[in-house]
């Protein structure tokens, strides 16, 4: 009994880490998408550097779970668990790198002025990081429902990328500077809609979780 006692403890605080991650996640791809909305270098290396974070919680993580599995030999159900908070740390690792991605093109425009105000991008931030949240909160409910409507959201976040990617298109013309700064805007874009698809990964990793069945909500 104190053995079951002690692994569901454990497995509480590896799913309170996995938050926390998530969280911090959040936070570096909302940091990312200001800086470059600012155009502020200083906060695109802030966010840079606290990657380094992100890494060292992925590692703790990997290290927890390989520990629990190893030493508790636990059950189907709670192996399943396990075996995807696993695989939710490298997606938040990967979205992490995304915001790193997003920062560095920050840090490419400096001493430019953007060809118009960033509307579009920032709401797709919002967006993304919802679905990050709710699919972390999916996992940690067990909640198929809350995972299910992730296809629903990533739906909105590729209606909006179009937008923002036909919006860029429209405004390209023969200044080579502008084309070049426009074309690092599309790539932000596209890193933002690379973190829904992770997102709707989580999801599809809770149903089959679940219920034991596929199911592909980025169609």
């Amino acid at each position: 009994m104190d053995n079951r006692f002690n692994f569901h403890q454990s497995l509480d605080l590896l799913q309170k880490d996995l938050l926390d991650m998530g969280n911090n996640v959040a936070r570096l791809i909302r940091q990312a998408v200001e800086s470059l909305a600012r155009l502020d270098e200083s906060l695109a290396r802030q966010t840079i550097e606290e990657d380094d974070q992100i890494d060292e919680m992925t590692a703790r993580i990997e290290e927890d779970s390989l520990r629990l599995i190893a030493l508790q030999q636990p059950m189907a159900s709670d192996l399943r668990i396990i075996s995807m908070a696993l695989k939710i740390a490298t997606d938040l690792e990967r979205i992490a790198d995304h915001a790193v991605d997003i920062a560095k093109i920050c840090i490419r425009l400096n001493g430019q002025e953007l060809v118009k105000p960033l509307e579009d991008i920032p709401r797709m931030a919002e967006l993304t990081q919802n679905m990050l949240q709710e699919s972390l909160l999916a996992y940690t409910e067990r909640d198929v429902h809350r995972a299910a409507a992730l296809a629903e959201k990533d739906d909105e976040v590729d209606k909006l990328y179009s937008v923002i990617m036909n919006d860029i298109i429209m405004l390209m013309g023969t200044d080579f500077a502008k084309n070049r700064q426009l074309s690092q805007l599309m790539l932000a874009a596209h890193f933002l809609e690379r973190v829904a698809d992770h997102s709707t990964n989580i999801g599809e990793g809770v149903i089959f979780m679940v219920t034991g069945k596929r199911k592909d909500l980025n169609v």
